[in-house]
């Protein structure tokens, strides 16, 4: 059996002498990755409606994807670069604590794939439509539904 040198010499001369120093073999870094099929893991696919008509009536419209249960949609709105904040919210939001208010959408379809209103949406949306939510308290999916939710995006804006 060949033996295994699990140690390297390296000399060293900065002051003059040569001390000698042992450093044990660094075996190269990997990672191991689990890869879930598409069919594995549950996706909820949004669009998000613009705020506002474009001159010829049509609103914008953004899609994204996440897998189910694993973010807020705040958070979803903000990683794909989907405006969330109307002028004021974009100045004085509270970070997705849910204690200020402003990034309120409103679900126009698949209302049954997100979480239930939380406290703070409670108290916030008391005197708005029930399709009314707070983005920073809405999880998307609860990691075992899939399907697709279409987002008003500040919906105080429509007329």
């Amino acid at each position: 059996m060949a033996s295994m040198n699990l140690f390297t010499t390296i000399s060293v001369a900065a002051d003059g002498r040569n001390p000698t120093s042992y450093f044990p073999r660094r075996r190269p870094n990997t990672a191991t990755f689990a890869v879930n099929s598409p069919e594995s893991t549950p996706e909820i696919e949004l669009e998000f409606i613009g705020p506002k008509p474009e001159s010829d009536g049509s609103y914008t419209m953004d899609k994204a994807k996440a897998i189910s249960g694993e973010k807020l949609l705040r958070n979803i709105m903000l990683d794909n670069k989907i405006e969330l904040y109307a002028t004021y919210g974009k100045l004085m939001n509270c970070g997705g604590g849910g204690s200020c208010g402003t990034c309120i959408v409103e679900i126009i379809e698949g209302k049954d794939l997100l979480n239930e209103r939380t406290n703070a949406e409670l108290r916030y949306l008391k005197k708005k439509p029930e399709s009314w939510r707070l983005a920073c308290q809405t999880i998307v999916g609860n990691k075992e539904n899939s399907g697709k939710v279409v987002v008003q995006r500040i919906p105080q804006w429509k007329k």
